[in-house]
Parts: structure tokens; C-alpha cells; sequence
């Protein structure tokens, strides 16, 4: 993947993530600035999710870890896991919400 396929493929994924939170029922704050997503919840946590364009990378820092992902196979995976973003996402975020959510791309 080249540099632009990169940028199109991870700005349309933070995109994606803004909207699966807006739609997700769950009051969490958002705002993107300049390639970084923040998630804030009302305990005060973050999540925050960032590009790391040299790399190839998003990068995704929760209140326990933090996690580089790379696309594989059309899909974003941990390196240092198998997890998949989504489900990853899906987990900090019902662990910081203190409630169930499931992010999904639309």
C-alpha cells in the first residue's frame, strides 16, 4: 500500500469510527483533529485513536494498553494480537462506558 492509499483508507476509518460512536446510544464524546480521534467518557477515561502515516499504522491507546494496528487482508488487525479493530474497539469502549456496545462500520 502507498502512502495515499494509506491516508484514504485511514481517514475514512476514523470517519467510520465517529459515526459508529454518534450512532452507538451511548453518550461519549468525540472529537478529530488532524489524523487523532478522541473518545472521551463521562468517568473521565479516553481512548484515543491515531495515524501513524510513516508506519502504515493506527494506533490505539485505551486507560489499560495500547495497540498498533496494520491492515491485513482488507481489515485492520493488532500486531502483537489476532484481534480485529472493530471487536477491539467494541471491548475498550463497553469496558470504559461501563455498559455493552458494539461499534460496526456502516
Amino acid at each position: 500500500m502507498n502512502d495515499s492509499q494509506y491516508n484514504l483508507l485511514a481517514d475514512d476509518l476514523l470517519l467510520a469510527i465517529e459515526e459508529a460512536v454518534e450512532d452507538c446510544g451511548v453518550d461519549i464524546d468525540y472529537e478529530g483533529v488532524g489524523g487523532m480521534l478522541t473518545l472521551t467518557f463521562k468517568n473521565g477515561s479516553k481512548i484515543i485513536i491515531n495515524k501513524q502515516a510513516p508506519l502504515h499504522e493506527i494506533w490505539v491507546a485505551t486507560k489499560f494498553n495500547g495497540h498498533h494496528f496494520a491492515m491485513r487482508d482488507g481489515q485492520w488487525f493488532d500486531k502483537r494480537g489476532s484481534d480485529e479493530l472493530w471487536q477491539f474497539l467494541s471491548a475498550a469502549v463497553s469496558v470504559q462506558a461501563d455498559v455493552d456496545v458494539v461499534l460496526t462500520a456502516q
